[in-house]
């Protein structure tokens, strides 16, 4: 499998760790449509944290951690779902071919 890059950043929250994974490339666009808007512009922060090769997440998160989840990016989202943060079911797709999902852990 080739290297792709992706950004990963983890946020803090009281519940435990939101992880934001993002595909370089993605970075500084803006995806819109119909009711789907994807803002990797103005919020690029939210996602740029470490560079990473998308072989490398497994290396860079604990899934014991991870509360929830944001991945935007075809790369992102293959890397997750080979990391076992996602199941493929919970992928979407726009019309345009992006990929995106979010993932959240139940807690009691």
């Amino acid at each position: 499998m080739d290297e792709y890059m992706i950004y990963i950043k983890l946020h803090d929250t009281e519940n435990g760790k939101l992880l934001a994974l993002c595909d370089k490339s993605l970075i500084g666009s803006i995806i819109e449509e119909g009711d789907i808007f994807i803002d990797l512009k103005n919020y690029a922060d939210f996602y740029m944290g470490d560079l990473i090769n998308t072989n490398e997440l497994q290396k860079k998160i604990s899934l014991q951690d991870i509360y929830s989840a944001n991945i935007v990016g075809e790369e992102s989202v293959s890397a997750a779902i080979d990391s076992k943060i996602i199941k493929k079911s919970g992928v979407k797709r726009l019309k345009s071919g992006l990929m995106y999902a979010h993932a959240y852990k139940i807690i009691q």
